[in-house]
């Protein structure tokens, strides 16, 4: 992306979030406190399935890949807020709530605050991931060395290619 184009999104962004103050603002006023779809369970499920992946992809990127390691925590840690927040309000009160209430608090939250954590504090938790792992395992670890040995013999190709 150019400085042109990158000028524009901070803009775009500023722009959604003045909109979505009357779009909020409206919804409050006309969505029915109350409504029944046929794919609830869909809609469910396909949430579950894309939060076992963010799962699985943050785990991966911990070990294996930590250039992605942030954004996929954040993301993890953003669903899970979400699934927490829409059991609660979408659960029908009684032993459903408590339920809900209980998975939020003993799980999802916690789980969110891990995720939190690792966002926030990213190299310690890459530090911490080092001293845990064998060298082999470590984030970039022998898979960085390989590539850097070979990048520094492909230079040295290069420069006495250039030099011969």
């Amino acid at each position: 992306m150019d400085l042109r184009a990158r000028s524009w999104v901070p803009r775009l962004l500023a722009l959604v979030a003045l909109a979505l103050i009357p779009w909020t603002l409206w919804l409050t006023l006309s969505l029915p406190s109350r409504h029944v779809t046929q794919h609830y369970d869909v809609a469910w499920i396909g949430f579950d399935v894309a939060l076992a992946a963010a799962f699985a992809a943050t785990a991966w990127s911990a070990l294996r890949q930590p250039r992605w390691l942030v954004a996929l925590a954040a993301a993890t840690a953003t669903m899970l807020l979400c699934d927490a927040w829409f059991d609660i309000l979408t659960s029908s009160g009684g032993g459903e709530r408590l339920e809900a209430l209980a998975e939020a608090t003993f799980a999802e939250l916690p789980l969110a605050a891990i995720c939190a954590y690792i966002v926030i504090a990213a190299e310690r938790f890459q530090d911490g991931m080092r001293h845990v792992l064998p060298p082999t395992a470590a984030p970039g670890g022998a898979l960085r060395a390989r590539s850097d040995a070979t990048g520094a013999k492909q230079s040295e190709r290069r420069h006495h290619d250039r030099h011969a």
